[in-house]
């Protein structure tokens, strides 16, 4: 199961957030799995609990989500299950054609709700696995970029949140270190 890495606390508004949560969510979306790489439009923050009902979490790093426009958009006010204990792991998975098969009551309804099969979606993730599945082939260096981490890792460790970092452990395991280190895949 998911469990937050990171715990930056006390900046004035969710953007302050923005390099953490990309490295707490690998640079994905959390309800589509979709790649930064993937979406140039960008990827925006979501609060699961969301501000009109609960406005004294919009700076709380737990209630902060990572995800793409087209997901925060479907999602807007609504409250739906945690997507980061719902869908990963064993819940989801993805069938060759691009379609997504819940096999909880929760992931169900987080595909439902969130349209996550939806025609644009299913073609979507059927032309990714296509072209994994060629470059993995034919190609190495291109799967190297389709599915490596961004050049951009954010430097958490140089970061100083104003009211410090309730997880300061997670630091050793952002994606930057492990790179630094030697340890971080060439792909994920």
């Amino acid at each position: 199961s998911f469990m937050r890495q990171h715990g930056p606390r006390g900046y004035v508004d969710a953007a302050g957030y923005r390099d953490w949560l990309r490295d707490e969510f690998q640079f994905r979306c959390v309800y589509c799995l979709l790649r930064e790489a993937w979406v140039p439009g960008g990827f925006h923050i979501d609060h699961f609990l969301p501000t009109v009902t609960r406005p004294d979490l919009s700076t709380e790093y737990d209630n902060l989500l990572y995800c793409c426009a087209t997901c925060n958009l479907a999602k807007r006010d609504a409250i739906l299950p945690e997507p980061t204990t719902c869908l990963h792991g064993a819940a989801v998975r993805v069938l060759a054609d691009g379609t997504l098969v819940a096999s909880t009551r929760e992931a169900s309804l987080l595909v439902e709700r969130l349209a996550l099969n939806r025609t644009s979606y299913r073609r979507f993730r059927r032309m990714w696995i296509e072209v994994v599945q060629m470059a993995r082939e034919v190609q190495s260096q291109l799967l190297e970029r389709i599915l490596g981490f961004p050049d951009n890792l954010p430097d958490l460790a140089g970061l100083r949140p104003p009211q410090g970092n309730s997880r300061p452990e997670g630091l050793e395991n952002s994606y930057l270190s492990r790179r630094r280190r030697g340890e971080l895949p060439a792909t994920y």
